[in-house]
């Protein structure tokens, strides 16, 4: 039996790349055309956030616990898991997330504050899950029928509600963060396990979350003079 050091990263790997980008364009197929719903769904939040933010925040937080409850269980439960039996475990965190943002809406505890610096940040990162996510898998070669969608696949869900959080302010924050972050790290571990260089996308969105939140956190300190 060979020794623990020298096995590596890809030798854990329950699955093939060509076997988990299959998997994505079987759930696409499945779900079509519900993608339209989703996409336009996503292009409404950034409108709802721009346009009359304080009308619509109990909304946009109903909207996307619905998503992530779906998600949860169209993806991880009933295909993830299939290829990758950890899946089933994970989905039950896209529950709770759902849950929390439920909660936030139900107890008004979501407002957003575009004036923020972090806001930009949070503009940037929305925009990225709904409109630049899904190019990838075509500009990667897979072909459009692999593209992540928000709404439909894990990874814009994720990305979209950090570029939620960021444009929020509200007492719940802090519990909305850790599940999309901690999906957005597996996620980037598997792809980069895989070779696959759109790793970047759910650690540069982390990345840059967490560099918005401590500029804010610091600002709010008073320890940085106002831009």
């Amino acid at each position: 039996m060979s020794e623990w050091w020298t096995y590596r990263a890809e030798d854990f790997l329950l699955f093939s790349p060509r076997v988990y980008w299959r998997m994505f364009e079987l759930h696409n197929a499945t779900l079509w055309p519900l993608h339209v719903v989703t996409l336009a769904t996503g292009l409404l939040i950034i409108l709802l956030i721009a346009w009359r933010p304080e009308t619509w925040a109990r909304w946009i937080a109903l909207i996307l616990a619905i998503l992530w409850i779906f998600v949860g269980w169209s993806f991880l439960w009933s295909r993830y898991a299939t290829i990758n039996w950890a899946a089933a475990y994970i989905a039950p965190g896209f529950f709770v997330e759902g849950a929390l943002l439920l909660a936030s809406s139900l107890l008004d505890g979501l407002a957003f504050d575009r004036r923020r610096p972090a806001g930009w940040i949070g503009y940037l990162i929305l925009g990225f899950a709904i409109a630049g996510q899904p190019l990838l898998a075509p500009l990667q070669g897979r072909g459009w029928a692999a593209s992540e969608v928000f709404g439909i696949a894990p990874d814009p869900m994720a990305i979209a509600t950090l570029g939620v959080v960021l444009l929020a302010r509200g007492r719940l924050l802090p519990w909305l963060l850790p599940i999309p972050v901690l999906w957005c790290l597996m996620s980037g571990m598997t792809l980069a396990t895989m070779g696959e260089p759109q790793a970047w996308a759910p650690y540069g969105a982390v990345a840059l979350t967490a560099m918005a939140w401590i500029w804010t956190i610091i600002r709010q300190r008073g320890s940085l003079p106002a831009a």
